[in-house]
């Protein structure tokens, strides 16, 4: 079993999208309900930039002058210099029920996000789906055809031409066909399952084999799955809330995973004092190089 080693001990609410940006070998992240944008370059520095809505996902612009962020109230540009925001696109949703969740690049530089049915504090509602969305600078924001009251586990494969992702209350990894060219999500179809109860598949990545890796959030652990979805190893956490996995690194042969520790218990707390922090380990294994830069 690789070392785990506390990164930062951040204690996010919901630390999330663990991203290496290596022309300036920096990991970027964020915490959800913080809400906030943060960096950390490999001589320590680090930067945040705050806002006034929950952010689900993130990806930067050309030259990482800035980001494009997904918020509770629409898609916005944020200027990393001046911390300043400009809205792009307005929620393609009901704001009191839903919030972005998840988001990712693909090679052309199309940021998929997803949603979350995540009422703010005092709206009682019934649970109701939204579907994917992909947005471009000269597009905007575009709806999709997946329909999720909580998306997760973006990635592609090694060719590109299968897009994965999760529906987390359902427990369900899906793996659809993708369309590059068009930029196009097909029908998904089962790729894997979370059979534990309280146990949810989160955010993922891919390895140089294919592989799939998943965080499972309420089971403290990374799962491993090979090209057709077969369980092939584990790897055990000392927090029970891992969020995300992303390779990191020059040789992208690191780990960094995302945690949280919104709704735990007190108890819980001090058995797991570092949840909400960022972990660092060495899988065994390559990771792809992931797009984030939007266009």
């Amino acid at each position: 079993m690789p070392e785990i080693e506390l990164l930062l001990d951040c204690r996010a609410i919901i630390g999330e999208s663990p991203t290496w940006f290596a022309p300036g070998e920096a990991l970027y992240w964020i915490d959800v309900k913080a809400p906030a944008l943060y960096r950390l370059s490999v001589d320590g520095v680090q930067a945040q930039w705050r806002f006034d809505a929950d952010i689900g996902a993130f990806a930067l612009v050309e030259g990482a002058e800035g980001a494009i962020v997904a918020l509770r109230t629409g898609i916005f540009r944020l200027d990393f210099s001046t911390g300043e925001t400009c809205q792009l696109a307005p929620p393609p949703f009901d704001s009191n029920l839903f919030r972005f969740n998840e988001g990712v690049c693909d090679a052309e530089g199309r940021f998929w996000v997803g949603v979350m049915f995540d009422p703010r504090p005092g709206v009682a509602a019934e649970t109701a789906a939204a579907p994917l969305h992909r947005f471009t600078l000269v597009e905007g924001l575009v709806a999709g055809d997946d329909w999720s009251d909580l998306h997760n586990g973006f990635a592609w494969n090694l060719e590109e031409d299968a897009f994965f992702l999760s529906h987390s209350h359902a427990r369900s990894i899906l793996r659809a066909p993708y369309d590059r060219a068009r930029g196009r999500v097909g029908k998904p179809s089962s790729f894997a399952e979370i059979r534990t109860e309280g146990q949810v598949p989160d955010s993922a990545a891919v390895d140089e084999e294919g592989c799939y890796w998943c965080a499972v959030h309420g089971g403290g652990v990374l799962h491993r799955y090979d090209r057709s979805g077969r369980l092939i190893s584990q790897i055990a956490l000392p927090v029970s809330q891992p969020t995300m996995c992303a390779f990191v690194g020059p040789d992208l042969d690191e780990m960094v995973v995302s945690s949280a520790r919104d709704k735990l218990t007190e108890d819980q707390l001090k058995r797991e004092p570092q949840a909400g922090g960022l972990f660092r380990l060495r899988p065994g294994v390559r990771g792809l190089s992931r797009p984030c830069i939007v266009r």
